[in-house]
């Protein structure tokens, strides 16, 4: 197996179900990832430790994910020069906006980018760490354009679907203007 480029790092191991869309995502790119369970509060030497080799390991970029207090993309920032992404995980009191704020919230000089709560914010964050390690590896970089361009063509498939059910719906529709509205949305003097 080749030298993973992108670190995946969470504070619980309840938070796989959600991160491993991360995983997915760098897997269908083909970069190598290491995975690991590291808290920034239950283990925090192991955290450092993790953020300070990690160049030394070959990774390029390092993905957190953590809920609560969320510390963890932060103090792995603070410990390496390599770029930090982080996932905010929803959960407890305040469903994640703890978390939101705790990642997106880091002091000038320790930046940590952050991507959405939710879903999305793992896939995200993978596509991220690709368009950062694109910007080196130029068969990565087309990769990712070719996904892009399958965003659009998904989104022409769903626009072409909805035309085709939108007509079919408002033919089949018992529902009519009234009659004092004109063909084209304005209205009739009703007096």
């Amino acid at each position: 197996m080749s030298t993973p480029l992108v670190g995946i790092v969470m504070g619980s191991d309840s938070d796989w179900p959600l991160v491993q869309k991360a995983a997915a995502m760098l897997e269908s790119f083909g970069v190598a990832f290491d995975v690991r369970v590291i808290s920034a509060h239950r283990t925090p030497e192991l955290a450092s430790d993790y953020a300070a080799n990690a160049e030394a390991r070959g990774l390029k970029v390092i993905i957190a994910a953590a809920g609560g207090a969320a510390h963890l993309g932060g103090v792995l920032a603070a410990h390496t020069v390599l770029p930090v992404i982080g996932i905010p995980v929803a959960g407890g009191a305040l469903n994640g906006l703890d978390a939101l704020y705790a990642t997106l919230q880091m002091p000038a000089g320790v930046p940590v980018a952050t991507v959405t709560l939710g879903s999305a914010g793992p896939v995200n964050a993978a596509l991220l760490a690709v368009q950062i390690l694109g910007t080196a590896d130029p068969e990565l970089r087309e990769k990712f354009r070719a996904y892009k361009d399958g965003l659009k063509d998904k989104v022409a498939e769903g626009n072409a679907k909805v035309q085709v059910t939108a007509r079919r719906a408002v033919r089949e529709s018992p529902v009519r203007a009234p009659q004092w509205i004109r063909t084209d949305g304005t209205a009739r003097g009703r007096g």
